[in-house]
């Protein structure tokens, strides 16, 4: 304690690198952005989830939740994995959010192959899914959050809603990644992590 005390007390601050999965997903997320930019469009054509996928593809079940279309997109998806993710990270463990984060990306990118004729790209189904995730990070047994109740009627709703317009927005992913980070932490509520 008395070292802890002297290295504030003395100024000496660092920078720390605390949420590993949420802050490596976010850089790796950038990367490809940049590198997308920079090769006129390959880099998505390549990561990005095609609606016929072929068996060598099989990465991109998982590969397309790093693609973004613009920076508007990329921003409008990291900065909530980046306010929400440190907090599931200490609530869950680097791990456990990481293989959450594999699941969500896998059976939506799956779904959307087996049901739909379009491609995607983006994290928002994940986004989605930490939303959710994190709306009953504090729930105890036999107990619903209120807030959990309004995040699923607000967020839910809305892309329900949202799926009728005429768009090239995923409301799918969106809807999946809901319900998969609301079973997730139903589940994962009752353990001690």
């Amino acid at each position: 304690m008395e070292n802890r005390r002297n290295l504030i007390d003395s100024g000496n601050w660092r920078v720390k690198y605390n949420a590993k999965f949420t802050l490596t997903f976010c850089l790796l997320s950038l990367a490809v952005l940049l590198l997308n930019m920079l090769t006129g469009g390959l880099i998505n054509n390549f990561f990005g989830l095609s609606s016929s996928l072929n068996i060598i593809e099989f990465y991109q079940l998982i590969s397309y939740t790093l693609c973004h279309a613009d920076f508007q997109h990329f921003i409008g998806n990291i900065l909530l994995l980046l306010m929400l993710g440190p907090i599931l990270e200490e609530k869950y463990g680097t791990k456990l959010l990481t293989l959450m984060t594999l699941f969500t990306a896998f059976v939506t990118g799956l779904l959307n192959v087996l049901l739909f004729d379009s491609g995607i790209i983006g994290a928002s189904g994940i986004v989605f899914m930490f939303i959710v995730l994190s709306s009953v990070v504090n729930m105890k047994q036999k107990e619903i959050p209120l807030t959990f109740i309004f995040i699923v009627l607000i967020y839910i709703g809305g892309e329900v809603l949202n799926s009728f317009n005429a768009d090239n927005i995923s409301q799918f992913a969106h809807i999946l990644g809901g319900i998969i980070g609301g079973g997730l932490g139903f589940l994962f509520s009752r353990k001690k992590v």
